[in-house]
């Protein structure tokens, strides 16, 4: 316990050293986030006169599915950062170092969840200047931001562990893309649960995405359920915790094969 925590950081700091060397991905990971908020968000503007959406402005709905749906995008392809490191031989050098396994998975997932708190941040503030309004402060905001990093250490951790079982970039693509769209319409990110059809509304209390938005939602507004928060948050911080040590299960069945 006394040198997993510096190596953890250590590793997670090698990682996050790799996202600060290419600025130009940080730009173009918000490119999508902004044609959401933006475009999407003014096409539907009017969709609220349905009822049911507990705002009087699309946008203060869309944000947090924004910022949700995000984190889900960018860490469902953390697999692809192991498979490269597989493929390049780095992770099997770390192998014959006194590293921990543990840190040589959890730093990769560490890392994407810092990243992905400081999107989540930068999304809530285009929010802002886009006239979204957060009665929940920034307790609300601090909510929906740990509520996405919990979101991209699940899917980020799960990811790591499918690179190392396909090791081909083909396979966790077509794995990627065929949950993305599934995950993400199943949920309550676009249209209030109120007007969705009973089967997806259904469907979306068994969807993680779907806890964290509502999570965020509820928190950023006037009135918190923060029973409710807690439950979702708990599920959620439940579900990563799972996700972590399977992603640490399948290195070392993987650390045997080489």
């Amino acid at each position: 316990m006394s040198t997993a925590i510096p190596q953890t950081w250590y590793m997670t700091q090698r990682h996050l050293m790799v996202f600060a060397r290419q600025p130009a991905y940080a730009v173009i990971t918000l490119v999508q986030p902004v044609i959401w908020l933006f475009v999407f968000g003014s096409l539907f503007k009017k969709v609220v006169g349905l009822g049911g959406f507990g705002t009087g402005s699309y946008l203060d709905y869309l944000v947090p599915g924004v910022v949700v749906m995000s984190a889900l995008s960018a860490n469902l392809w953390a697999g692809m950062g192991t498979l490269e490191e597989i493929q390049r031989g780095t992770l099997d050098r770390f192998l014959t170092t006194p590293v921990g396994r543990g840190a040589l998975m959890n730093g990769n997932v560490i890392s994407s969840s810092l990243v992905t708190a400081l999107q989540s941040v930068v999304i809530v503030l285009l929010g802002l200047l886009g006239g979204a309004d957060y009665p929940g402060g920034v307790a609300g905001i601090a909510v929906l931001v740990v509520a996405s990093m919990l979101l991209g250490t699940v899917f980020g951790a799960l990811s790591n562990a499918l690179g190392m079982l396909v090791r081909e970039r083909e396979s966790i693509i077509g794995i990627n893309t065929f949950l993305l769209l599934p995950l993400t319409f199943l949920s309550s990110a676009f249209m209030a649960p109120g007007q969705m059809p009973s089967w997806i509304r259904h469907a979306a209390d068994f969807n993680p995405l779907d806890w964290a938005m509502v999570a965020g939602r509820s928190a950023l507004s006037a009135d918190p359920d923060w029973s409710g928060v807690g439950i979702r948050a708990g599920a959620l911080l439940a579900l990563a915790v799972a996700a972590v040590w399977l992603s640490v299960r399948t290195f070392r069945s993987y650390q045997r094969s080489v």
